[in-house]
């Protein structure tokens, strides 16, 4: 590493100048869904060196707390790159490694890049790459970790901010917070790491369930059933860098065949191209006491992956939509986890009734451009079509709305009416139509 000389301030003057913070487009949710779906394609390396465990803790502590931001389905923390950068990254447990995706930034601290790894993308033609890094100090709340070895993209093949509309400029893997016990409290925004030697198990409202630890990241097995006959076990990844509720890979168990009813769907933007699937629900989703019904899924053929070890032969996953309804304390020594419900725990399973997918664009990300409909949804049915601009929404200016804030209103109850004007080239036209399940 070489940015000896190189003062702090000129250094963030200097990204500033050549990133900023924010693009210029940002995908709806169901876009969103499977930007996990990047990240599991790092663990197609699995050679970059053991981390040395160089971290620096207040004497004594055994609980450190760091605050996050729950955004989009996301679990956001801040941290300190190299004592210089304040950035926002991911807290994943399904991701083996730390992963920054603006290169632009080692570039400025003048780092070198020990080698480059060649990494498959998603339509496995296209030749991407990522750098090793050594040398690196992160700072996580009360936590120094020095001499990391990170990987850097070398494009920003994730692009973060226009597929999960997320200010995010990485993804702090399982090699930073392995070596604790890790809690996450969706209710209070708050992650605790626990020093595991004192670390005592919870009191009698969380339940114990086994897991298994492979790479470095949590699997459950979990009962799945599809109708009355048909409920299998399967092997899932606790994964909280998923904004969905249950990922099946459907080439992955004789018995994971699509449900009766499912619509085409985008799942997400995989390294160098879209990744195709379909949304559905399942009847059931149960974890130990726990049984979720009418679960909104989304189901992949991930026949792909050359060699299914890199993938701990799993037939899934379980993401956010499922893991925030708990308060969940992971013990990655012993191999267990705890779940306690909070009081999101019975909420409905969401999702757009509209069939319309939108991308933030302009100033602000305040133009709202429509840039897929499903076939046969409300939507299509009302003649929107892909290049449409949403002006207004139910007598609103469209601005008045975060691209959240208007999706919401395609979550709502069946027969909610719909009312819109759209710019369609020189063009203003007024539409409307029923939101109505698709699914």
């Amino acid at each position: 590493m070489e940015n000896k000389g190189v003062s702090k301030e000129r250094c963030q003057r200097a990204f500033r100048c050549q990133t900023g913070l924010t693009k210029s487009l940002t995908l709806n949710p169901a876009m969103k869904r499977l930007i996990h779906a990047i990240i599991l394609f790092f663990t197609l390396i699995s050679t970059a060196p053991a981390q040395v465990l160089d971290m620096e803790i207040q004497r004594g502590l055994r609980r450190i707390d760091i605050p996050f931001d729950y955004i989009n389905g996301f679990i956001i923390v801040n941290i300190t790159f190299d004592e210089v950068f304040p950035l926002r990254f991911i807290f994943d447990t399904g991701a083996e490694h730390t992963i920054l995706s603006k290169r632009e930034i080692t570039d400025i601290l003048k780092v070198d890049y020990l080698r480059r790894f060649p990494i498959i993308g998603a339509d496995l033609s296209k030749e991407l790459y990522a750098y090793l890094v050594q040398g690196i100090e992160i700072k996580v709340g009360n936590i120094i970790a020095k001499n990391r070895s990170i990987l850097v993209l070398e494009e920003d093949y994730f692009r973060f901010e226009e597929y999960a509309g997320i200010d995010v400029q990485g993804i702090l893997g399982s090699d930073f917070f392995r070596r604790f016990v890790v809690k996450i409290n969706y209710s209070r925004n708050v992650i605790s790491l626990y020093d595991p030697q004192y670390w005592e198990p919870p009191a009698k409202n969380y339940t114990q369930v086994p897991i298994e630890i492979t790479r470095n990241k949590p699997y459950i097995t979990a009962r799945v059933q599809f109708h009355q006959d048909t409920t299998l076990q399967l092997r899932l990844l606790l994964d909280s860098g998923a904004s969905l509720a249950l990922l099946l890979n459907t080439d992955s168990h004789p018995g994971l065949q699509l449900p009766e009813r499912v619509i085409p769907s985008n799942l997400g933007a995989g390294l160098g191209g879209y990744i195709q699937g379909y949304m559905g629900r399942i009847e059931e989703l149960g974890l130990e006491s726990f049984t979720f019904r009418e679960v909104i899924s989304q189901f992949q053929d991930a026949s792909f992956f050359l060699d299914t070890t890199f993938t701990a032969n799993r037939n899934g996953i379980i993401g956010n939509d499922v893991l925030s309804r708990f308060t969940i304390i992971i013990d990655y020594i012993r191999e267990q986890a705890y779940f306690e419900p909070n009081r999101t725990y019975n909420d409905e399973f969401e999702y757009d009734r509209s069939g319309l997918f939108l991308a933030a664009t302009g100033a602000g990300l305040k133009n709202y451009i429509v840039y897929g409909v499903i076939p046969g949804s409300p939507a299509a049915s009302a003649g929107i079509i892909p290049g449409d601009e949403i002006v207004k929404v139910n007598c609103w200016p469209a601005s008045f709305f975060s691209l959240a804030g208007i999706n919401r209103k395609f979550q709502k109850k069946p027969g909610t009416k719909i009312r819109m004007k759209i710019k369609r080239g020189n063009k203003r036209i007024k539409v409307f139509f029923y939101l109505r399940d698709l699914i």
